[in-house]
C-alpha cells in the first residue's frame, strides 16, 4: 500500500478548485465552516466529506422506502425519494461541471436535500403540517436531520454552505427562478441544485406517469412536447442546455434559464398538478395515509412518556422538553412500510394460536 502519511490530498484537490473553477464557484478552502470547529481531513475537502457524511447516514438510506408520486406500486421501476436524489444529483452535477462550478459541493446538496421528507411523499407532508404546531416543511426538516437528528442527536456537522442550500432549495408552487435573494441559496452551487431539482421530477414524474397510463403520451401538452421533445432524456438535455447558455455570471452572478424554459417549466409542472398530483386516481390512496398518521400522532402525543420509553427510548434528552416537535419528527423519519407496520402493530389485533 502507498503511505500517505504527510501526502496531504486535500491541499491538492483544493489547489486544483483554485485552477479549474470559475472565479464565481465556491471553493472549499474558503467555506465558512462547520457549527463545531474540526481538524480538516487528509485527503477529502470539507465538501466531499459532507457529501460522504450524508450518502452514510441512516436518513439518506431510509429515503430508498419512501413515496415520490404513487404510493406502493407494483412495478419496480417507479421513482421512489431516493432515485429522484440521485438523478437530481447526476443533473446538476451536469450543470456544475458546464458552469466550472464545484461539483463536490453540489453533489453534497442534492444528496442532502430531501433527507427531510416524510413517509408517502408530499401526502406525508401535508398531514404533518396540519399536525404539527407552526407547520412542517420538508426543507427545514431536512436541515433539521443533518444539524440535530443524525448520530443520535449530534448531527452531521456540515459545512455552511451546504446547509444553506438544503434549506433554500425548495420551490413549491412558487417562482422557479424567484427575484427575492432570501430565497435563494448564498452559492451558485445551491442555485444549481434548486433548478435541477425542478428539472429531475418535471421530467421522472411525467415518465412515471406514463408507465402507470395516467396520462397518455397524446395528452401531453403538444407544444411542450415539439419544444422539448417527446423522451424524458430529450427534455432533459434541452433543460439543462438552456441552463448553460442563458447562465452567464460577468452579466449577473446567479444561474439562469431563458424565459421560454421559465414558462415551458411552469407550464409542464401546472399539467403535473392537474392530471398527475392531484387526480383522484394517484390522490385518493393518501386519505388513508392521513388516518394511519393522525392515528399514530394522537397515540404519541397523548401519552409522551410512553412514547419516550417504547417508541423512542434513544430521543436525545435535549428534544424530549417538546414532545409535539419530538413525535414530529419521529413520524417524519419513517420509511412507508415502517409506518404502515408500526400502525398495524398498535391498532389492528393480532391473531390467538391455539394449540
Amino acid at each position: 500500500m502507498t503511505d500517505l502519511a504527510g501526502h496531504d490530498v486535500r491541499l491538492q484537490n483544493e489547489d486544483a478548485e483554485r485552477q479549474i473553477l470559475s472565479p464565481h464557484a465556491t471553493r472549499a478552502a474558503e467555506s465558512g465552516g462547520r457549527r463545531t470547529a474540526e481538524d480538516h481531513c487528509p485527503v477529502r475537502t470539507v465538501f466531499q466529506r459532507d457529501r460522504d457524511r450524508i450518502i452514510h447516514s441512516k436518513a439518506f438510506r431510509r429515503l430508498a422506502h419512501k413515496t415520490q408520486v404513487f404510493l406502493s406500486p407494483e412495478g419496480d421501476h417507479y421513482r421512489t425519494r431516493i432515485t429522484h436524489t440521485l438523478e437530481v444529483a447526476q443533473i446538476a452535477r451536469t450543470i456544475a461541471r458546464g458552469l466550472r462550478l464545484n461539483e463536490d459541493l453540489t453533489e453534497a446538496i442534492a444528496m442532502g436535500h430531501d433527507l427531510g421528507h416524510t413517509p408517502f411523499g408530499h401526502g406525508g407532508e401535508a398531514v404533518l403540517n396540519d399536525l404539527l404546531p407552526g407547520g412542517f416543511r420538508h426543507y427545514e426538516q431536512s436541515l433539521r436531520v443533518v444539524d440535530d437528528l443524525e448520530k443520535d442527536g449530534r448531527g452531521l456537522n456540515l459545512t455552511v454552505e451546504v446547509r444553506d442550500g438544503i434549506v433554500r432549495h425548495s420551490k413549491g408552487k412558487g417562482p422557479i427562478l424567484s427575484a427575492d435573494p432570501a430565497r435563494l441559496p448564498q452559492t451558485l452551487e445551491g442555485q444549481v441544485v434548486r433548478l435541477a431539482d425542478i428539472v429531475a421530477y418535471l421530467n421522472h414524474d411525467l415518465d412515471d406517469a406514463l408507465r402507470g397510463q395516467v396520462i397518455r403520451q397524446s395528452e401531453v401538452p403538444a407544444d411542450l412536447v415539439e419544444r422539448m421533445g417527446a423522451r424524458t432524456s430529450q427534455r432533459i438535455s434541452f433543460m439543462v442546455a438552456d441552463i448553460l447558455h442563458t447562465t452567464d455570471f460577468e452579466r449577473e452572478a446567479r444561474v439562469l434559464c431563458s424565459a421560454d424554459l421559465d414558462a415551458s417549466m411552469h407550464a409542464l409542472r401546472a399539467f403535473l398538478y392537474e392530471r398527475l398530483y392531484e387526480n383522484p386516481v394517484v390522490h385518493e390512496p393518501f386519505s388513508k395515509v392521513r388516518r394511519i398518521l393522525e392515528s399514530l400522532w394522537e397515540i404519541s402525543v397523548g401519552d409522551p412518556d410512553r412514547f419516550f420509553a417504547e417508541t423512542w427510548p434513544d430521543c436525545p434528552e435535549r428534544l424530549r422538553d417538546d414532545p409535539d416537535r419530538a413525535v414530529g419528527d419521529y413520524l417524519a423519519s419513517m420509511t412507508d412500510r415502517y409506518a404502515l407496520r408500526r400502525w398495524q402493530d398498535l391498532f389492528v389485533p393480532r391473531r390467538w394460536s391455539l394449540m
